[in-house]
Parts: structure tokens; C-alpha cells; sequence
């Protein structure tokens, strides 16, 4: 049975352990020894290091043939030192990995003018987080030529999922733009990526970028609206742009100053990956029906 290395054990990647169990014997990365128990129990093998402690990861090269980067970079900088790190473990290693997936962003393409966009659409990152994100990008497909390894790239725009639906945002009262202002974004059901990172591990080609995004063409607003409108919360009150700058942070402002309509033609045809939740209505439709269950489980 090969050997997988997980880089990065948030929520898509305990999504995927269930799938990747399967089909590897599976190692994760991390520097939460409280998590090891937990992951320990679900079959994986708990590997104590940390991306921004170095001299922690001997332990990394030549232990896994394939690896599942999930880990996001520093949170200052244009440099992803991270990605950097782990490369230059696994280059010491005696065997190098034959395939290794990275979850990037779509904020790498920066603002497109609410265009719809494919992969070879240019990087044009218009954030700093965004600079990042390709300078990982860069350095993991230099990875891939130095050695060999079938390295590839899922570009993902926003995660949701029952538990990371903006109901918070909602409650309190932060505005969106009006039509006129607003911008298209783009989404993808944390089931639907971890999904895509297991068709990735095994039929992703050499060097490609997959956008890992689902079929939804909403403006933020009409998505804020539709999960208002699902909880019975009222809808976020819409401001100008120049309104929003004066009441709402520079991340959230960042966030409205990129409109771009993300094409997953690739992500379907080539990885084969058929959407559980092919728009966010059908993920919140899906968040509904949880949050009914628990309810009458507490009643």
C-alpha cells in the first residue's frame, strides 16, 4: 500500500481521511498534539512537525510517495515560506514523492472584471495573501520539473459547509454592496474539494491547475441573501463601495475588490469529479436539513 502524507489537517482534509484510508496508508502532518489522539483513531498516523519550525520535519523525506498540501501560508509577507520548508524536506529524503496535490486559491487571478475564467487565465494577484499563494504555486511546479513528480494545483474560491455558512455575518448586521458595486464569487462545498483532492491524488496530470470551484454564479450579495433567506435572518443591509471601505475591515474589503466567474470544466472532465453540491443552494438546502435533525434529536 502506497504512503500518503497529509500537509495541513483542517477540516477538507478530515473530509478526505475516510477516502484516502482506502487507498493509502495515510501520515499527517501536525503541530497540534492535542489533534494526534483524533486522527490517531481515524486511522491515520499522527506526525508532529511544524512548517515554521524547520528543524522539525527530518522525519518528512522519503516517507510517502504522495503528498496532499493543504497547508496555507504565513499570514505576512508575498513569500510562502511554509511550502518552501516542506519542499526542501522532501528533497532530502532518499526516495522522493511521486505525486503531490496543493490546495491554492482562486484569489491567485486576482480581479478579472466579473469575467468567466479558466486556467490558463494568467495569476494576477491583487493581495498580498494572494501573492503568496503563487509564490507557492511557483515553487511546487519547479518541485515537479527538478524531480519528476506529477505535481498539481487546485485553485479554490470560497469553502463553505453547514458549519461555515455566514450566519454570524448575518447577525450582525455587516453590509454588502449594492447590485451596482457588487462583485461575483465564486464557491465550493468542503465535501465537493475534499472530493477533488482524492480524484486529484489519482488522475490529475503533470504540472495542471484544476479550478476546484461548483456550477453557482451568484454576486456576494445574492449569496448573502440566500442564506438569509434560508435561516430566516434578515438580509445583509447594502451599502456603496465607498460605504463599505468606511465600516468594514481591509479583509472583508479585499474580498469585494475581485469579481471573477470561475469555469470547472477541467475539475469535471478531467478529474471526473461530479459535484455532491453542484450550487450553494443545494449546500444550504443540505445545512436546513442537518440543523432540522439536530433539532429534533434535542426536543
Amino acid at each position: 500500500m502506497k504512503r500518503l502524507l497529509i500537509v495541513g489537517c483542517g477540516d477538507v482534509a478530515w473530509r478526505a481521511l475516510p477516502r484516502l484510508r482506502q487507498r493509502y496508508r495515510v501520515f499527517a502532518l501536525m503541530r497540534d498534539r492535542e489533534q494526534a489522539g483524533r486522527w490517531r483513531d481515524a486511522g491515520a498516523v499522527p506526525l508532529l512537525a511544524d512548517l515554521d519550525r524547520p528543524e522539525t520535519l527530518s522525519r518528512v523525506g522519503g516517507l510517502a510517495d504522495l503528498v496532499l498540501h493543504l497547508a496555507p501560508p504565513p499570514d505576512r509577507g508575498r513569500h510562502d515560506r511554509r511550502t518552501a520548508a516542506l519542499l526542501a524536506a522532501l528533497m532530502r529524503g532518499k526516495s522522493l514523492p511521486q505525486r503531490l496535490v496543493y490546495v491554492s486559491t482562486s484569489g491567485v487571478y486576482g480581479d478579472c472584471g466579473g469575467a468567466l475564467i479558466d486556467e490558463t487565465r494568467a495569476p494576477n494577484p491583487l493581495s498580498a495573501r494572494g501573492s503568496r499563494r503563487v509564490d507557492a504555486e511557483r515553487k511546487l511546479r519547479a518541485f515537479g520539473r527538478e524531480t519528476g513528480a506529477t505535481v498539481a494545483i487546485l485553485r479554490a474560491p470560497g469553502i463553505y459547509a453547514a458549519d461555515r455558512l455566514p450566519i454570524e455575518r448575518l447577525q450582525k448586521r455587516l453590509p454588502a454592496l449594492r447590485a451596482e458595486d457588487d462583485v461575483y464569487t465564486n464557491h465550493i462545498h468542503a465535501d465537493d474539494l475534499a472530493t477533488a483532492c482524492v480524484a486529484a491524488l489519482v488522475r490529475a496530470r503533470p504540472g495542471r491547475a484544476y479550478n476546484a470551484s461548483d456550477d453557482s454564479g451568484l454576486r456576494m450579495g445574492e449569496y448573502f441573501d440566500r442564506v438569509a433567506e434560508a435561516f430566516r435572518l434578515p438580509k445583509a443591509p447594502r451599502v456603496s463601495r465607498e460605504e463599505a471601505e468606511q465600516q468594514l475591515s481591509p479583509v472583508q474589503l479585499s474580498f469585494m475588490r475581485e469579481s471573477r466567474r470561475l469555469s470547472n470544466r477541467r475539475l469535471k472532465e478531467e478529474l471526473g469529479v461530479r459535484l455532491a453540491y453542484p450550487d450553494v443552494d443545494a449546500g444550504i438546502s443540505a445545512a436546513l436539513k442537518e440543523q432540522d435533525e439536530r433539532n429534533q434529536a434535542c426536543s
